[in-house]
């Protein structure tokens, strides 16, 4: 069973940065990618970034230029550096491993996170 626990979240003015991690435990074997999506009241979750094993990666246009991802393969950790934050950026953050493989060699679909507020005061 894979688990993700996400940390990092909290309060920011604007224009501000925030660093978060997600740490993915359990049986892995191995994983190939991991993103990071988030969800604001009243809206559909949405992909923000997501980064695969080899460390290519892919951004919302929302984020370009202001998040980074970045990732730890041998800690199986995956980090959001977030700069010239907004208020529309406020949101809880999900960490998400769309496949693992487990130790005994079988796949886990679709691992989330906990989630990490993120607020972006005015």
């Amino acid at each position: 069973q894979v688990q993700l626990v996400e940390s990092g979240g909290g309060l920011v003015q604007t224009g501000g940065s925030l660093r978060l991690s997600c740490a993915a435990s359990g049986s892995i074997s191995s994983i190939h990618t991991m993103g990071w999506h988030r969800q604001a009241p009243g809206k559909q979750r949405e992909l923000v970034a997501s980064i695969s094993s080899g460390g290519s990666a892919n951004y919302a246009d929302f984020v370009k230029g202001r998040f980074t991802i970045s990732r730890d393969s041998a800690k199986n950790t995956v980090y959001l550096q977030m700069n010239s934050l907004k208020p529309e950026d406020t949101a809880v953050y999900y960490c998400n491993i769309p496949v693992a493989v487990t130790a005994k060699g079988k796949l886990q679909f679709n691992s989330w996170g906990q989630g990490t507020q993120v607020t972006v005061s005015s």
